[in-house]
Protein backbone atom coordinates (compact mmCIF):
# COMPACT_ATOMS: atom_id res chain seq x y z
CA UNK A 1 0.00 0.00 0.00
CA UNK A 2 1.67 3.26 -0.95
CA UNK A 3 1.36 6.25 1.50
CA UNK A 4 -1.85 8.07 -0.41
CA UNK A 5 -3.54 4.51 0.06
CA UNK A 6 -2.68 4.77 3.47
CA UNK A 7 -3.81 8.16 4.10
CA UNK A 8 -7.33 7.37 2.65
CA UNK A 9 -7.63 4.24 4.94
CA UNK A 10 -6.53 6.18 7.93
CA UNK A 11 -9.50 8.83 7.00
CA UNK A 12 -12.20 6.38 6.31
CA UNK A 13 -11.43 4.41 9.63
CA UNK A 14 -11.73 8.17 11.06
CA UNK A 15 -15.29 8.58 9.44
CA UNK A 16 -18.33 7.90 11.75
CA UNK A 17 -20.56 4.77 10.67
CA UNK A 18 -23.31 6.96 9.45
CA UNK A 19 -20.98 8.59 7.33
CA UNK A 20 -21.24 5.55 4.53
CA UNK A 21 -24.07 3.30 6.12
CA UNK A 22 -27.45 3.36 4.53
CA UNK A 23 -30.49 4.51 6.09
CA UNK A 24 -33.20 1.31 5.49
CA UNK A 25 -36.56 1.94 7.54
CA UNK A 26 -40.01 -0.23 6.92
CA UNK A 27 -42.69 2.07 7.27
CA UNK A 28 -46.16 1.67 8.52
CA UNK A 29 -47.58 0.34 5.59
CA UNK A 30 -44.78 -2.35 5.26
CA UNK A 31 -42.91 -0.36 2.55
CA UNK A 32 -39.26 -0.14 2.98
CA UNK A 33 -37.44 2.80 2.22
CA UNK A 34 -33.88 2.94 1.86
CA UNK A 35 -31.53 6.48 2.22
CA UNK A 36 -28.28 7.15 1.19
CA UNK A 37 -27.94 9.71 4.36
CA UNK A 38 -30.06 11.49 6.39
CA UNK A 39 -32.72 13.46 4.90
CA UNK A 40 -31.86 17.21 4.83
CA UNK A 41 -34.96 18.28 3.02
CA UNK A 42 -38.56 17.44 5.24
CA UNK A 43 -42.21 17.77 4.37
CA UNK A 44 -44.98 17.19 6.88
CA UNK A 45 -48.18 16.49 5.65
CA UNK A 46 -49.64 15.88 9.38
CA UNK A 47 -49.14 18.68 12.52
CA UNK A 48 -47.79 15.72 15.07
CA UNK A 49 -45.15 14.71 12.51
CA UNK A 50 -44.05 18.07 12.41
CA UNK A 51 -44.07 18.24 16.17
CA UNK A 52 -42.33 15.04 16.18
CA UNK A 53 -39.41 16.56 13.96
CA UNK A 54 -38.47 19.32 15.97
CA UNK A 55 -38.77 17.88 19.57
CA UNK A 56 -36.02 15.71 18.12
CA UNK A 57 -34.06 18.71 16.93
CA UNK A 58 -34.88 18.97 13.10
CA UNK A 59 -36.74 21.90 12.65
CA UNK A 60 -34.33 23.14 10.51
CA UNK A 61 -34.64 20.28 8.13
CA UNK A 62 -38.30 21.68 7.22
CA UNK A 63 -39.24 23.08 4.09
CA UNK A 64 -42.50 22.50 4.43
CA UNK A 65 -45.73 21.11 5.86
CA UNK A 66 -49.60 20.95 5.97
CA UNK A 67 -51.67 24.26 6.35
CA UNK A 68 -52.61 22.74 9.92
CA UNK A 69 -48.81 22.73 11.50
CA UNK A 70 -48.85 25.56 13.59
CA UNK A 71 -46.54 24.36 16.88
CA UNK A 72 -43.55 25.18 17.28
CA UNK A 73 -43.81 28.58 16.07
CA UNK A 74 -41.17 28.63 13.82
CA UNK A 75 -43.15 26.15 11.26
CA UNK A 76 -46.17 28.94 10.85
CA UNK A 77 -43.81 30.79 8.18
CA UNK A 78 -42.94 27.66 6.46
CA UNK A 79 -44.87 27.16 2.94
CA UNK A 80 -48.39 25.12 3.68
CA UNK A 81 -49.05 22.19 1.60
CA UNK A 82 -52.83 21.68 1.95
CA UNK A 83 -54.17 18.47 4.28
CA UNK A 84 -54.72 15.00 3.81
CA UNK A 85 -57.67 15.50 1.16
CA UNK A 86 -55.83 18.43 -0.65
CA UNK A 87 -52.00 18.28 -0.46
CA UNK A 88 -50.60 20.54 -3.43
CA UNK A 89 -48.68 17.71 -5.16
CA UNK A 90 -46.79 20.31 -7.96
CA UNK A 91 -45.75 22.34 -4.88
CA UNK A 92 -44.70 19.56 -2.72
CA UNK A 93 -42.33 18.37 -5.49
CA UNK A 94 -40.67 21.64 -5.91
CA UNK A 95 -39.75 22.15 -3.02
CA UNK A 96 -37.38 18.78 -3.78
CA UNK A 97 -37.74 17.04 -0.58
CA UNK A 98 -35.73 13.84 0.26
CA UNK A 99 -38.76 12.79 1.76
CA UNK A 100 -42.32 13.79 2.65
CA UNK A 101 -44.04 12.07 6.32
CA UNK A 102 -47.93 11.36 5.60
CA UNK A 103 -50.25 9.48 7.54
CA UNK A 104 -51.77 6.57 5.81
CA UNK A 105 -55.01 8.28 4.95
CA UNK A 106 -53.13 11.14 2.67
CA UNK A 107 -54.56 11.13 -0.38
CA UNK A 108 -51.54 11.45 -2.40
CA UNK A 109 -48.99 9.30 -1.20
CA UNK A 110 -49.01 7.08 -4.72
CA UNK A 111 -49.00 10.37 -7.07
CA UNK A 112 -46.13 11.44 -5.34
CA UNK A 113 -44.22 8.03 -5.78
CA UNK A 114 -44.84 8.19 -8.81
CA UNK A 115 -43.19 11.25 -9.53
CA UNK A 116 -39.70 10.13 -8.02
CA UNK A 117 -40.34 11.57 -4.11
CA UNK A 118 -39.90 9.22 -1.22
CA UNK A 119 -43.07 9.33 1.41
CA UNK A 120 -42.73 7.24 4.89
CA UNK A 121 -46.01 6.82 6.09
CA UNK A 122 -46.36 6.73 9.47
CA UNK A 123 -49.49 6.24 11.71
CA UNK A 124 -50.01 6.79 15.37
CA UNK A 125 -53.14 5.99 17.05
CA UNK A 126 -52.10 4.27 20.60
CA UNK A 127 -49.17 5.51 22.73
CA UNK A 128 -46.87 2.67 21.49
CA UNK A 129 -47.60 4.02 18.11
CA UNK A 130 -46.15 6.99 19.40
CA UNK A 131 -43.39 5.57 20.60
CA UNK A 132 -42.62 3.19 17.92
CA UNK A 133 -43.16 6.47 15.36
CA UNK A 134 -40.68 8.65 16.93
CA UNK A 135 -37.96 5.98 17.46
CA UNK A 136 -38.64 5.65 13.81
CA UNK A 137 -38.06 8.95 13.18
CA UNK A 138 -35.18 9.20 15.30
CA UNK A 139 -33.45 6.24 13.36
CA UNK A 140 -34.06 8.81 10.40
CA UNK A 141 -32.58 11.65 12.02
CA UNK A 142 -29.71 10.18 13.48
CA UNK A 143 -30.63 10.68 16.40
CA UNK A 144 -31.96 7.55 18.28
CA UNK A 145 -31.20 8.99 21.75
CA UNK A 146 -33.21 12.03 21.66
CA UNK A 147 -35.83 9.83 20.80
CA UNK A 148 -35.36 7.90 23.98
CA UNK A 149 -35.66 11.13 25.59
CA UNK A 150 -38.57 12.82 24.21
CA UNK A 151 -40.29 9.47 25.14
CA UNK A 152 -39.25 9.65 28.55
CA UNK A 153 -40.29 12.96 29.09
CA UNK A 154 -43.82 12.05 27.70
CA UNK A 155 -43.86 8.74 30.18
CA UNK A 156 -42.95 11.34 33.39
CA UNK A 157 -45.42 13.79 32.67
CA UNK A 158 -48.29 11.09 32.07
CA UNK A 159 -47.11 9.61 35.92
CA UNK A 160 -47.00 13.35 37.24
CA UNK A 161 -50.29 14.02 35.93
CA UNK A 162 -51.90 10.85 36.93
CA UNK A 163 -50.66 11.71 40.50
CA UNK A 164 -52.44 15.01 40.04
CA UNK A 165 -55.86 13.97 38.93
CA UNK A 166 -58.51 14.10 41.92
CA UNK A 167 -58.65 10.71 43.80
CA UNK A 168 -62.69 11.70 43.86
CA UNK A 169 -62.77 11.35 39.89
CA UNK A 170 -61.02 7.99 39.86
CA UNK A 171 -63.42 5.56 37.64
CA UNK A 172 -65.57 8.12 36.22
CA UNK A 173 -67.17 7.88 32.60
CA UNK A 174 -65.85 10.15 30.76
CA UNK A 175 -67.29 11.22 26.82
CA UNK A 176 -64.27 12.73 24.93
CA UNK A 177 -65.38 14.46 21.83
CA UNK A 178 -63.24 14.44 18.65
CA UNK A 179 -65.84 16.27 16.57
CA UNK A 180 -68.94 17.75 17.13
CA UNK A 181 -70.80 14.76 14.83
CA UNK A 182 -70.50 13.63 16.95
CA UNK A 183 -66.89 11.44 17.26
CA UNK A 184 -65.65 10.47 20.53
CA UNK A 185 -62.00 9.27 21.51
CA UNK A 186 -62.94 5.64 21.94
CA UNK A 187 -60.66 3.01 24.72
CA UNK A 188 -58.74 2.01 22.45
CA UNK A 189 -57.46 5.66 21.07
CA UNK A 190 -54.31 7.47 22.27
CA UNK A 191 -56.77 9.79 23.85
CA UNK A 192 -58.23 7.01 25.51
CA UNK A 193 -55.04 5.38 27.01
CA UNK A 194 -54.12 9.15 28.47
CA UNK A 195 -57.88 9.00 30.39
CA UNK A 196 -57.00 5.65 31.41
CA UNK A 197 -53.68 6.43 32.54
CA UNK A 198 -55.46 9.11 34.89
CA UNK A 199 -57.84 6.83 36.50
CA UNK A 200 -60.38 7.28 34.31
CA UNK A 201 -63.47 5.21 32.53
CA UNK A 202 -64.08 5.76 28.67
CA UNK A 203 -68.05 6.15 28.19
CA UNK A 204 -67.49 4.52 24.75
CA UNK A 205 -66.79 0.87 24.51
CA UNK A 206 -63.75 -0.51 23.22
CA UNK A 207 -65.65 -2.55 20.54
CA UNK A 208 -66.68 0.69 19.05
CA UNK A 209 -63.09 1.56 18.21
CA UNK A 210 -60.44 3.91 18.56
CA UNK A 211 -62.35 7.07 17.02
CA UNK A 212 -66.33 6.02 16.66
CA UNK A 213 -68.61 8.05 14.73
CA UNK A 214 -71.73 8.04 17.17
CA UNK A 215 -75.43 8.67 17.01
CA UNK A 216 -75.88 11.29 19.20
CA UNK A 217 -78.48 9.39 20.94
CA UNK A 218 -75.90 7.13 22.20
CA UNK A 219 -74.38 9.63 24.06
CA UNK A 220 -77.73 10.53 25.76
CA UNK A 221 -78.33 7.35 26.90
CA UNK A 222 -74.46 6.69 27.84
CA UNK A 223 -75.01 9.78 30.50
CA UNK A 224 -70.97 10.04 31.00
CA UNK A 225 -69.64 11.41 34.40
CA UNK A 226 -67.52 13.94 32.69
CA UNK A 227 -67.48 15.62 29.42
CA UNK A 228 -64.30 16.93 27.91
CA UNK A 229 -64.60 18.69 24.47
CA UNK A 230 -63.16 21.88 22.70
CA UNK A 231 -65.30 24.93 24.26
CA UNK A 232 -67.32 25.97 21.22
CA UNK A 233 -68.54 22.63 21.07
CA UNK A 234 -69.45 22.30 25.03
CA UNK A 235 -70.92 25.64 24.79
CA UNK A 236 -73.12 24.40 22.10
CA UNK A 237 -74.28 20.74 23.44
CA UNK A 238 -77.21 21.79 25.63
CA UNK A 239 -78.74 22.75 22.21
CA UNK A 240 -78.72 19.21 20.57
CA UNK A 241 -81.57 17.24 20.75
CA UNK A 242 -81.71 15.72 24.12
CA UNK A 243 -78.01 16.72 25.12
CA UNK A 244 -79.86 19.20 28.12
CA UNK A 245 -80.50 16.07 29.73
CA UNK A 246 -77.26 15.30 30.12
CA UNK A 247 -76.44 15.35 34.01
CA UNK A 248 -72.76 15.90 33.40
CA UNK A 249 -73.44 19.17 31.60
CA UNK A 250 -76.60 20.27 33.89
CA UNK A 251 -73.61 19.96 37.21
CA UNK A 252 -70.68 21.58 35.55
CA UNK A 253 -68.93 18.18 35.21
CA UNK A 254 -67.13 18.78 32.20
CA UNK A 255 -63.71 20.53 30.51
CA UNK A 256 -63.73 22.95 27.76
CA UNK A 257 -60.73 23.84 26.20
CA UNK A 258 -59.67 26.58 23.74
CA UNK A 259 -58.59 25.77 20.29
CA UNK A 260 -55.03 25.69 21.13
CA UNK A 261 -55.12 23.51 23.63
CA UNK A 262 -57.57 21.25 22.24
CA UNK A 263 -55.51 20.71 19.15
CA UNK A 264 -52.60 19.85 21.88
CA UNK A 265 -55.37 17.13 23.43
CA UNK A 266 -55.79 15.53 19.77
CA UNK A 267 -52.27 15.61 17.98
CA UNK A 268 -50.86 12.31 18.99
CA UNK A 269 -47.14 13.57 19.21
CA UNK A 270 -44.46 14.03 21.48
CA UNK A 271 -47.03 16.64 23.73
CA UNK A 272 -48.85 13.39 24.27
CA UNK A 273 -47.45 14.65 28.18
CA UNK A 274 -48.58 18.40 28.23
CA UNK A 275 -51.89 17.19 27.06
CA UNK A 276 -52.22 15.08 30.04
CA UNK A 277 -50.94 17.79 32.22
CA UNK A 278 -53.91 20.17 31.04
CA UNK A 279 -56.27 17.48 31.24
CA UNK A 280 -55.25 16.84 35.14
CA UNK A 281 -54.96 20.58 35.73
CA UNK A 282 -59.26 21.06 34.49
CA UNK A 283 -60.22 17.91 36.18
CA UNK A 284 -58.73 19.57 39.66
CA UNK A 285 -60.58 22.55 38.66
CA UNK A 286 -63.83 20.44 38.03
CA UNK A 287 -63.70 18.77 41.84
CA UNK A 288 -62.74 22.49 43.19
CA UNK A 289 -66.34 23.80 42.21
CA UNK A 290 -68.42 21.13 43.62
Amino acid sequence: MNHRHRVWALLLLCLPLHAWAEIRLRDDRGAMLVFASSPKRIVTLLPSLTESICALGACDRLVGTDRFSNAPKRVQSLPKLGGLEDAQVERIVSLKPDVVLAAQSARVIDRLESLGVKVLVIESKTHADVKRSLQLLGQLLEAPAAADAVWAGIETALADAAVRTPQALRGQRVYFEVDATPYAAGATSFIGETLTRLGLRNAIPPELGPFPRLNPEFVVKAQPDMVIAARRNLDDMPKRPGWSSLTALQRGRSCGFDLEDYELLIRPGPRMGEAAQLLATCLARVVEKR
